[in-house]
């Protein structure tokens, strides 16, 4: 088959094959797959015969900017006409300890393609759009929407303990949610639980967020908890509330914090090293999920997002959605433009007039922002 993508032509992309032009090159991976099912393409993945040293040389000749992210393992990045590839040298496997592996360059894409996790991800296409499957068993899972792992499921997993997070991320992502998981990779993954401790926390975390960005990842989130891998990275978390979150979030953009809030779990903003703004939004919503703050006020004091993802993850409880009069008044707030002002109060002075502001403001709040300028002065 051949694919028909606007990225095959990007000049940013035909500038880097061009540079490689006297090595075997195709495009690899996530931008393949992708392109087979007509879904958007963020990062141009692609693989070469070519020596990371040549990568570096010859795309440098070509006035590219080549970057060294990852040469050891036989990964530069490239920039051209603004748009960064990732070239990686085709390789396989010597050596692996569950997180890393040391590995060998080669010719054959078929070695190359035995490394990778996923029969769906070792796909490969010519500068043309061309396809390759070297397995030849990546065209036919993809066209079923059903993902395994290439070979023995264990030893994928035990050459990156990751890879068990990787299945129910890609699952939640690709597969067919009315067929069910592959069993044999999924006895795999719950038969390599303790693998994920070698993990580091920045990596578990990356993956949660990439599953919880999945249209409905809730299935797979639930049979991640039956097999207990979900507490084994987050200890306390519950798939439950995921499904009934999902099923309330009508127009509201998938949202991993609002998700996370919603299923729990001890110290997750360590445990997935959320960053600052994440763990202080994160901490935000589930202190509010536990308030009768009114929907007025959530809108007025943490802006409208926030108020209808708070007023969602309340209504998990009730398995029903927020009322259209909820929403309305978090509009109301939100919009609500607070009418006193430390000059309209020339008479106190220092924390007095903290102090007063403040007082004024919760009975505007109250008030539903009723309150005029005027009689909130009167008082």
């Amino acid at each position: 088959m051949r694919l028909q993508a606007h990225w095959l032509t990007h000049p940013g992309t035909l500038a880097v094959f061009d540079a490689l032009a006297p090595h075997n090159v195709w495009f690899v991976g996530g931008c393949v797959r992708n392109g087979i099912l007509g879904l958007p393409v963020d990062d141009i993945d692609i693989c070469t015969d070519a020596l990371p040293e040549t990568v570096m040389d010859l795309t440098r000749a070509a006035g590219l900017k080549a970057i060294p992210t990852g040469i050891d393992h036989g990964t530069v990045t490239i920039v051209a006409d603004g748009k960064p590839h990732e070239i990686t040298t085709l390789r396989r496997d010597i050596e692996t300890n569950g997180r890393h592996a040391s590995v060998l360059f080669t010719h054959q894409t078929s070695e190359d393609a035995a490394r990778r996790d996923f029969t769906i991800n070792a796909l490969y296409a010519t500068r043309n759009g061309d396809v390759l499957d070297p397995n030849g068993e990546g065209l036919l899972d993809l066209g079923n929407r059903h993902l395994r792992f290439i070979g023995d499921p264990n030893a994928r997993i035990a050459e990156d303990y990751l890879r068990i997070l990787r299945f129910f991320r890609f699952h939640a992502w690709y597969a067919d949610p009315n067929g069910g998981m592959d069993q044999d990779a999924l006895a795999a993954c719950a038969a390599n639980i303790d693998g994920l401790t070698q993990l580091s926390r920045e990596r578990v975390g990356a993956e949660i967020r990439k599953l919880l960005l999945a249209p409905n990842p809730a299935p797979a989130l639930a049979t991640m908890d039956q097999t207990g891998i979900l507490n084994a990275i987050l200890p306390g978390a519950q798939s439950h509330p995921l499904t009934v979150l999902t099923g309330l979030e009508r127009n509201l953009a998938a949202d991993p914090i609002r998700r996370l809030a919603a299923i729990g779990g001890d110290d997750a903003p360590d445990l997935l090293r959320l960053s600052k703004s994440d763990t202080k939004r994160l901490r935000l919503y589930r202190d509010e999920m536990g308030k009768l703050t009114t929907p007025g006020a959530l809108g007025y004091l943490y802006g409208l997002p926030s108020a209808y993802d708070i007023l969602t993850l309340r209504a998990v409880a009730f398995e029903q959605p927020p009322s259209a009069e909820a929403f309305s008044q978090a509009q109301t707030g939100a919009s609500a433009t607070f009418p006193i002002k430390a000059a309209d109060l020339p008479d106190i002075q220092g924390p007095a007039l903290g102090q007063r502001l403040n007082d004024l403001k919760t009975r505007w709040i109250d008030s539903q922002f009723t309150l005029t300028k005027a009689a909130l002065l009167h008082e």
